[in-house]
């Protein structure tokens, strides 16, 4: 079957984990893989889990050769808001060279390119340079709440020397690239509560503690005028950059634009952040306290003159490696509670985290990686330390006990997550290629 027509029925599939009423289209959905991952000469099987399915496929294990592990998942986020969307999300259409579907880039379309790229080198040699095992959950988009618990118990049969991962972007102006850093992730919600009730501004301000007052105050005693985190030992174990790493960000800001182009891109005049580091070097090797919701008191049109009950605000931290994401959630309580005056109280919730991720692009393996991008995409790889967090990768770096290579595939303007998601056809069928040179370049 032609490849496009096979993304294009993997991308029909509603395979939505975060909604229960789609647990079908998932289930569904894993076992096309299921039957595509057979079909193509590999030994595959559905292991089911509280959730959605884990699917598993293997090729003949030859003890002479390495094993490469290649993740992927095969859920996708929510397509709403559907007004959003120029054709329906789970009816792919091609158009100015690109596949538009939920799913196209994250990570259906990504995922295929690697089940391909073994289909391919079957037909081409009769076997793989290199033993195969394909790990593909469902429950990627929500967390991946039970694929801790099934590595743990499925250890020794996922044992392999590396895993190759295709769930990050290229870089910037569709330029092949490899992610060698993502950072963690530590969120809470602050709730401070004061008086039983709203209460007249008047007849109590300046007699009570007004929490959203102090919510202000607890958010504004995080960082300094220079946007450095003050909670102490907050930067106590992150690893300072080595030279190449500030040549890599060198590199992807000049690819990027510079700062002018990040400005555009965010809608804002100026730039703001930690002194002493470039815009580049922020996002990606630096960690961070920010603010992500905050309310209080009265909401509507006009002026209520109330002094709120309570208040809340909702932080995340942004961490890099060697940074343990709960030791920063304990300091972090800490110092909000020493900062918190008398007459409130201050809850705290912890949300979810993970642990930052990072691996050497260096390595003989990274250059491999390296190798396949340049080769199937005809330039010399970005090396990227990544913004965001797959908390994941942690895990499979604790149980597993090797590094995951992530090569990116997804094209910068795909919007993953927004209406219209897309995928450059030429990266899908690039991808393809660049299997089956990595393949090969990882069997040395």
């Amino acid at each position: 079957m032609d490849p496009l027509e096979e993304l294009k029925s993997f991308l029909r599939f509603p395979s939505i984990s975060t909604q229960p009423e789609h647990a079908p289209d998932l289930a569904t959905c894993a076992e096309w893989l299921w039957e595509k991952l057979t079909a193509i000469g590999l030994t595959a099987s559905l292991h089911s889990t509280p959730g959605s399915p884990v699917v598993v496929a293997r090729s003949a294990h030859d003890p002479k050769k390495r094993t490469v592990l290649i993740y992927g998942h095969y859920d996708v986020q929510p397509p709403e808001p559907l007004s959003g969307w120029t054709t329906p999300p789970f009816e792919p259409r091609i158009e100015n060279g690109h596949i538009h579907a939920r799913g196209a880039a994250d990570n259906k379309g990504q995922i295929l390119a690697h089940i391909l790229g073994v289909a391919e080198t079957f037909r081409e040699r009769g076997s793989l340079p290199v033993n195969v095992i394909f790990l593909i959950e469902g429950e990627e988009e929500i967390g991946s709440p039970n694929l801790e618990e099934f590595l743990r118990e499925h250890r020794a049969e996922l044992a392999c020397d590396l895993v190759a991962i295709s769930d990050t972007a290229m870089g910037p102006g569709n330029t092949a690239a490899l992610t060698y850093a993502l950072r963690g992730i530590a969120a809470m919600e602050l709730i401070v509560r004061g008086p039983a009730r709203d209460l007249h501004s008047g007849l109590f301000g300046g007699a009570v503690a007004n929490p959203a007052t102090v919510v202000a105050r607890l958010l504004a005693s995080l960082h300094d005028a220079d946007g450095r985190v003050l909670i102490p030992g907050f930067y106590d174990a992150v690893r300072p950059l080595q030279q190449w790493e500030r040549a890599a960000a060198a590199d992807l800001e000049r690819a990027a634009g510079g700062d002018e182009a990040i400005k555009e891109l965010a809608g804002v005049k100026e730039l703001f952040g930690e002194k002493g580091f470039t815009t580049i070097e922020r996002i990606g090797a630096r960690p961070t306290a920010e603010v992500n919701g905050i309310g209080g008191g009265y909401q509507g049109a006009g002026t209520k003159t109330v002094l709120p009950k309570e208040a809340f605000a909702k932080i995340t931290f942004r961490l890099v490696a060697d940074q343990d994401p709960a030791l920063i959630l304990a300091a972090a309580e800490e110092y909000l509670r020493a900062q918190t005056p008398p007459g409130v109280l201050l809850e705290i919730v912890t949300g979810h985290s993970g642990a930052a991720y990072q691996y050497d692009p260096n390595s003989p393996d990274g250059i491999a990686a390296r190798k396949a991008l340049k080769e199937a995409f005809g330039a010399e790889p970005l090396l990227l330390r990544d913004g965001g967090s797959i908390p994941i990768l942690a895990t499979l770096k604790e149980i597993l006990g090797v590094d995951s290579y992530l090569l990116g595939l997804a094209n910068p303007d795909c919007r993953i997550h927004s209406p219209n998601e897309n995928m450059l056809v030429e990266n899908f069928l690039g991808g393809i290629r660049m299997n089956k040179i990595l393949l090969q370049a990882l069997a040395r």
